[in-house]
């Protein structure tokens, strides 16, 4: 090993009992959910908005969360999956060749953005009674401490490995049989998405931009797509045959674009509201 490679082969399963196990990637949700009511808790408190409506909030988020993130998966990524086994989909089990509890393997970021925006539009209508706009520019905050730990729980699991670097940098992932080291993709993502953080942290409390709706969450996508759009680069394509899907450009690449025009829009577009 060299001081910029990295054997890497941790066991997923922080330990298991039968077929039920408890996985690092499951506790770096749990952290990013318990971390974002936290963050939130902060923001409510700030913004004069009773603490009690948190409690719908978080159900909100971690339902639509998962909800999308796994459909969004098998939708851009496998879709021929979710019609031969919908209910493999929708439920953390796996039914054949013998049941097992797989807990949701497959999640695609993409899914759950849009899953987040369904969500927290209704949240909006039926409990908070304010414009979706107030609450996507708050939620942005939580959800991008929140993707720190999901690429670190995908680090974690071998999973959505970078390109080999054809040198003595990288990670290598014994768990995959491997010999040669890749780019830590993950982590390039998890520290970039805690840049991220830092920067929607300082706008909010430090700017006057929160008055101007939408500003926030537009960042956010700019930012967040922005940088989906660049590690893509350094990413092995996760559906074979889509390595150049449209220009060159992978699927991760092509459905970043739009989102990062969204955020353009909201952050530069002509509100009268302050």
């Amino acid at each position: 090993m060299t001081l910029l490679q990295i054997d890497w082969n941790p066991a997923p399963e922080i330990f298991k009992i039968g077929s039920f196990a408890v996985r690092y990637y499951s506790l770096m949700f749990v952290i990013a959910f318990m971390l974002g009511l936290f963050l939130m808790k902060k923001i409510f408190i700030n913004d004069k908005i009773p603490i009690e409506k948190l409690d719908s909030l978080f159900i909100y988020t971690v339902v639509a969360t998962l909800i999308g993130a796994r459909l969004g998966h098998f939708l851009f990524y496998d879709p021929e999956f979710l019609f031969k086994k919908p209910l493999e989909v929708i439920l953390p089990f796996k039914f054949s060749p013998k049941f097992q509890f797989t807990g949701f393997a497959g999640l695609a970021s993409h899914g759950a953005a849009i899953g987040i925006i369904i969500a927290m539009y209704l949240f909006s209508k039926k409990v908070l009674k304010k414009p979706i706009l107030f609450i996507l520019d708050r939620i942005t905050i939580p959800v991008a401490a929140g993707a720190v730990f999901v690429r670190l729980g995908n680090l974690m699991n071998s999973e959505i490995i970078g390109k080999p670097t054809n040198s003595d940098y990288g990670f290598i992932f014994r768990r995959l049989g491997e010999d040669f080291p890749r780019h830590p993709a993950q982590l390039y993502e998890s520290i970039s998405y805690l840049f991220i953080f830092g920067i929607l942290m300082f706008v909010y409390w430090k700017t006057d931009k929160i008055k101007k709706q939408g500003y926030l969450f537009g960042l956010f996508f700019v930012l967040l797509w922005t940088v989906r759009f660049f590690v893509e680069f350094f990413k092995e394509a996760q559906v074979e045959g889509r390595e150049d899907w449209v220009l060159g450009l992978n699927t991760g690449q092509v459905l970043s674009i739009p989102l990062v025009l969204v955020g353009l829009f909201f952050m530069f577009r002509n509100s009268s509201k302050n």
